[in-house]
């Protein structure tokens, strides 16, 4: 049974999306999926794409790992304090997690977002395909149009490839 919420039925206003061939069950990727520590920690990790900082993530007594759950990131990128609680709208085991934005978010070339994690299995062999839909940051536009696009691929990919590292060892 397909668990479902929508806080508000919001339309974006861009998408980045990426897809991978993984041979793992749908089972063994969402297992990957559903851990969210591991699934973001290109964020917790400084990087030359956070401009030496780096996220924290906390999750509530649903681990993220359940629809109403919230996700919390905090941290900052380039000096600038950054912040954003995250709610998972529908959560399929193990073919669909999703979750978005609620409240205010504090970014800096993105503004609300939805994530997509949609797996199609056959065998031991999985479509893996993650998508970004986000609108531009509600200041600084010019920087959301000039490098909201190159963070979208950036962390897209970044998500497929911590999936295939949990498959390569």
């Amino acid at each position: 049974m397909v668990q479902a919420i929508r806080p508000e039925k919001r339309t974006f206003a861009r998408r980045y999306e990426e897809s991978a061939v993984i041979d793992a069950s749908a089972a063994d990727i969402f297992a990957v999926v559903d851990d969210h520590a591991a699934l973001s920690a290109h964020m917790s990790q400084s990087s030359w794409m956070m401009g030496g900082g780096r996220m924290e993530t906390t999750v509530d007594e649903g681990h993220g790992q359940k629809v109403g759950s919230h996700i919390r990131m905090s941290g900052n990128a380039f000096g600038i304090p950054l912040s954003l609680d995250e709610v998972i709208t529908e959560y399929e085991p193990p073919y669909r997690k999703v979750w978005e934005t609620v409240g205010d978010v504090k970014l800096v070339v993105i503004g609300h977002y939805r994530w997509s994690n949609i797996i199609e299995s056959e065998d031991d062999r999985s479509l893996l395909r993650v998508s970004l839909e986000y609108d531009l940051p509600s200041r600084n536009v010019w920087l959301g149009r000039l490098l909201g696009r190159m963070y979208a691929k950036w962390c897209v990919h970044q998500m497929i490839e911590s999936v295939r590292d949990a498959f390569e060892r």
